[in-house]
């Protein structure tokens, strides 16, 4: 009789602790974010006309189309072009194999200028540059599309970085160059190393010029952080990496400066400047775009013609993804507006939990 009471206070105490347990230390599941449909706009045969809204148009490039639209939806500027383009949210240029004093436009079709320098005209955003034939050598150029400063090298350019204020470039030999936006002079050259054959395969700068990231080199592929110091750079971190792609890479400083996130075959590496950790995260495919907004940053992955889009959180966690097939798709993001392309559509999304 002992034993039977013994044995259902023992049960007693197993399921009152456990509930206790489960009260104080069970955590809910957190839920996945979810991608919501705002507008959707077909760009085979879109109806062009003025926006209503006083804000700076957002630019697509699909197959061979480009053009612009505002956060309404409505498409302010369309154009077919036959050959090659380049295009930022401030300029664009159609252009073929042989370019030459390249005429340049504004958003609304308006010339802007036209570039002297014989080359492939590249913009970041109102930033205008030329890479000039050969590709070892470039030309930073002004509003109307005159040469400010040219860089002439022998070396063939692999990565390359343009801020307001810089723009750093790496090359075949596994040299990193910085130059002065104004000037054109050369304010920093380093070498990662680290890698029997060291290329420069993927290449950002921080904002204010202080920090360079990059991946470099084949056999013992690495990811490099470097900070400023006085004239030169100081390894601050870096590791080896379980892949030797021999692909170009992105990598991307946040505009808050906090972060670096760096893409090597599927997997994005973040690196947090302030607790100084490395946090790796599994994707599905090779990264090809990465957008800011103020509260994510948005992937746009491929293999094949499959495309994912992910959203990565301030946490560096992995918050959501979902996957289309299209033969050509981009993505940008302004003002916490996520906005995709695919094919012949632009769909604006808006993000809920």
């Amino acid at each position: 009789m002992k034993t039977a009471k013994k044995i259902r206070m023992f049960t007693i105490i197993i399921i009152i602790f456990t509930l206790l347990y489960l009260f104080f230390a069970a955590k809910p599941l957190s839920k996945e974010y979810q991608f919501n449909p705002v507008w959707n706009i077909n760009t085979s045969y879109p109806v062009v006309k003025n926006s209503n809204l006083q804000e700076k148009p957002v630019h697509f490039h699909l197959g061979q189309t480009i053009g612009y639209f505002d956060s309404e939806g409505t498409v302010t500027h369309y154009k077919t072009f036959p050959s090659k383009v380049s295009i930022s949210d401030f300029y664009y240029a159609t252009y073929d194999t042989n370019a030459s004093n390249i005429p340049f436009y504004f958003p609304d079709g308006k010339e802007a200028g036209i570039i002297s320098a014989s080359g492939y005209p590249y913009f970041v955003e109102d930033l205008i540059y030329v890479m000039l034939p050969g590709g070892s050598s470039f030309a930073k150029c002004d509003e109307k599309g005159n040469i400010m400063w040219q860089y002439e090298g022998i070396i063939p350019i692999t990565a390359f970085s343009a801020k307001k204020d810089f723009t750093a470039i790496g090359l075949s030999d596994g040299t990193i160059k910085v130059f002065d936006n104004v000037t054109g002079e050369t304010q920093i050259t380093f070498s990662p190393g680290g890698s029997d054959y060291p290329v420069i395969l993927g290449l950002d700068i921080s904002e204010d010029g202080e920090y360079i990231a990059s991946i470099s080199g084949h056999n013992q592929q690495r990811f490099v952080l470097s900070h400023k110091e006085g004239a030169g750079q100081k390894i601050i971190y870096h590791t080896f990496l379980d892949t030797d792609s021999p692909y170009r890479t992105l990598i991307h400083f946040c505009d808050d400066k906090k972060r670096v996130f760096y893409n090597f075959e599927n997997n994005l590496g973040i690196y947090d400047l302030n607790n100084q950790k490395n946090t790796f995260i599994k994707l599905q495919s090779k990264v090809i775009s990465m957008e800011e907004s103020d509260y994510f940053i948005y992937l746009l992955g491929k293999d094949k013609q499959e495309y994912t889009v992910s959203l990565i959180e301030n946490t560096n966690t992995l918050g959501g993804s979902f996957s289309f097939n299209a033969d050509t798709a981009f993505i940008h993001s302004v003002d916490n507006n996520l906005y995709i392309g695919k094919d012949n559509t632009i769909s604006c999304l808006s993000i809920s939990k």
